[in-house]
């Protein structure tokens, strides 16, 4: 049982090497740290929102989300771990779920932002 527990919660998958000549290491490294950096943009926008209409508090927790969702990219770009991937899935399963609330009763007629 121990030996599943370390591979669900403790088993470290993937370690950046910048001076590895693998290219598919430096491409998830970098497409890694890109994607990090549109989660922030993103969380840019949901504050933007809120500023400009100020609907629901619940915005806060949202970008927050996706602040956390970004710091999770950084991290996944020098190391990928099983505890980071269940982190990530607990996250975009938050993502998903406060933009449901916060689309439904705050902007119904918006389908995209």
């Amino acid at each position: 049982m121990s030996v599943a527990l370390e591979i669900l919660f403790l088993q470290t998958w993937w370690v950046y090497d910048r001076d590895a000549d693998l290219p598919y290491s430096t491409v998830y490294h970098w497409f890694n740290i890109l994607e990090g950096i549109a989660w922030l943009a993103f969380a840019l926008l949901v504050i933007l929102r809120h500023r400009r209409n100020r609907r629901s508090r619940l915005e806060w927790l949202y970008a927050l989300a996706f602040v956390a969702f970004a710091w999770s990219d950084f991290r996944e770009a020098w190391i990928q771990q099983s505890w980071l991937i269940w982190f990530k899935l607990g996250n975009v399963t938050a993502l998903f779920w406060l933009r449901k609330i916060i689309i439904r009763e705050h902007y119904p007629n918006s389908t995209v932002y």
